[in-house]
């Protein structure tokens, strides 16, 4: 869902998918209030959480959604991206395997969204270079192929864990712009969009992994 309020503000709902334990997560807790913990638990359902920022004069209301990755808990996707604006489809540079998943990934969402989705292919863990499974070239290369960004993102340092973001966020800007809001977002806060984090949780929400 997409649209704007009374205030001006473009709301957007952004998902993160990934396979378990690739850091999904600790990019979500980084990105919303800049914290990282090793020890993080598995999400068995979803998280949403929301920030508001500015980008260039406009002002943005994120709705993000942080969804399991557990193969038990796949079936559940859909429920919660089949109306999402934008997807940061997250894998491990640490682990092939959740490099070839997020091809699957991308496959769900254009056959359930559609092509106009804004996607960020997010290589997480950067700071363990030395362990890299997973080409950035080839990376690169494969977020071309399928209209999306490649951003290399470390949930441990925050390294352009806000930017990868902002890509999304981009994204859908220029989404909305070319087509016009598909429907107008409720509003939970009457304030004003400012560039700060804006916290609210919601009643079913369950706990967060990496």
């Amino acid at each position: 869902m997409s649209g704007s309020n009374s205030s001006g503000t473009a709301s957007f709902k952004v998902v993160l998918l990934g396979e378990g334990r690739v850091g999904k997560t600790c990019l979500f807790m980084r990105y919303i209030r800049n914290t990282f913990a090793n020890d993080q638990e598995s999400t068995t359902q979803a998280t949403f959480l929301e920030k508001r920022l500015n980008v260039g004069r406009k002002s943005v209301r994120l709705m993000i959604w942080d969804t399991a990755g557990q193969e038990r808990f796949h079936a559940l996707g859909p429920i919660y991206y089949r109306d999402a604006n934008g997807a940061l489809l997250v894998y491990d540079i640490t682990d092939r395997d959740s490099f070839t998943k997020v091809r699957n990934w991308v496959k769900e969402l254009r056959k359930i969204v559609g092509k106009n989705i804004s996607l960020v292919i997010a290589g997480n863990k950067s700071d363990m270079e030395k362990q890299r499974q997973v080409d950035e070239a080839e990376a690169e290369a494969y977020a071309e192929s399928v209209g999306a960004k490649h951003i290399l993102c470390s949930a441990k340092t925050g390294k352009n864990v806000d930017a990868a973001f902002l890509e999304i966020t981009k994204g859908m800007l220029a989404g909305s712009s070319d087509e016009g809001p598909s429907m107008a977002s409720p509003t939970s806060s009457s304030r004003a969009a400012i560039p700060i984090t804006d916290l609210e949780p919601q009643p079913q929400n369950s706990s967060c992994c990496k």
